[in-house]
């Protein structure tokens, strides 16, 4: 006892501090903290990923274009395939198609052709980009004929497999012999997604397409995941749509989600990636998030 008659206190009285909540995403599930990539030391060999959805707009090259000049901006080194013959992808970094000597197209048909000839380099630091232009359309045609046609890309693009560390394959909006060629040369699969009600229906087709693909053609092809694109947290449509995509999905769904900024629009003009043009954009940001997420998902672990 003290003077005063009181015991004296020899422990701090217990305070229970509620634990906090962690911050939840655009996706509805729990931001997960992504560990900043280590840099490495040798390049080589590439992961390959076709970029795919049979439906246009839903931003297959926009995404192309951004994640590699993010994954550049993280040390690793980046080849991006245009393989549609639109040759949005060759355009949105600056080529005019109808001043290209040399294209995917004369790569996949013409024996003669090295891969080094056709590569060319891009404005970003460790991206190079395979153009194309409207020649290729000619290609699937020509395809029909040939012997393991479904295999003429994983060969082309073999010698290139030592070089990078990723490389981009950007499909055209169709499920048609390009687009198998694609999916059997890739390791994985990135379906940008429109958060939209109709690009919904058409995802149980590509899955389909994916699945024979691994069946008959590509055994160790998987779907790397999913990625929320055009996202406009505003409006219920896109947030019930973005919860739809999460129970069909699940953790395949990307926590990045990339939402709808006219920023997009004016780097394409500009022929440059938003990760240059609008370097501190939350467009921008968010393509160096989601190259975190896939290398933490798909590359370094």
């Amino acid at each position: 006892m003290t003077d005063g008659g009181m015991a004296p206190v020899t422990d701090p009285l217990p305070f229970d501090r509620p634990d906090e909540k962690p911050t939840m995403g655009p996706t509805g599930r729990p931001m997960p903290v992504l560990p900043e990539p280590a840099p490495l030391t040798h390049h080589g060999p590439a992961r390959v990923v076709a970029m795919c959805n049979q439906k246009g707009g839903v931003g297959k090259t926009t995404t192309t274009i951004n994640l590699g000049a993010a994954l550049a901006e993280l040390g690793r080194k980046v080849l991006l395939v245009d393989f549609d013959p639109q040759g949005s992808l060759s355009v949105g970094l600056g080529l005019n198609p109808h001043e290209m000597e040399l294209t995917v197209y004369n790569l996949l048909m013409e024996r003669d052709v090295a891969l080094e000839e056709v590569v060319v380099p891009t404005g970003v630091p460790g991206m190079d980009l395979l153009p194309s232009n409207i020649d290729l359309s000619a290609a699937e045609v020509q395809l029909v004929h040939e012997v393991a046609r479904e295999q003429t890309l994983q060969r082309v693009l073999a010698p290139a497999i030592a070089d990078y560390d990723v490389i981009l394959i950007d499909c055209q909006p169709s499920l048609g012999l390009l687009t198998v060629n694609a999916l059997t040369a890739a390791d994985g699969v990135i379906v940008p997604l429109e958060c939209e009600y109709f690009a919904l229906r058409g995802v149980a087709l590509l899955k389909t397409t994916i699945d024979k693909v691994r069946e008959r053609l590509n055994p160790k092809l998987e779907i790397d995941g999913v990625l929320g694109t055009m996202f406009d947290g505003r409006t219920l449509h896109s947030r019930e749509v973005m919860e739809r995509l999460v129970q069909a999905w699940g953790d395949k769904v990307f926590h990045t989600v990339i939402r709808r900024t006219v920023k997009f629009s004016d780097s394409t003009v500009a022929g440059e990636p938003i990760t240059t043009y609008a370097s501190s954009s939350a467009g921008a940001d968010s393509y160096r998030q989601l190259a975190k997420e896939v290398l933490a998902r798909c590359l370094d672990g």
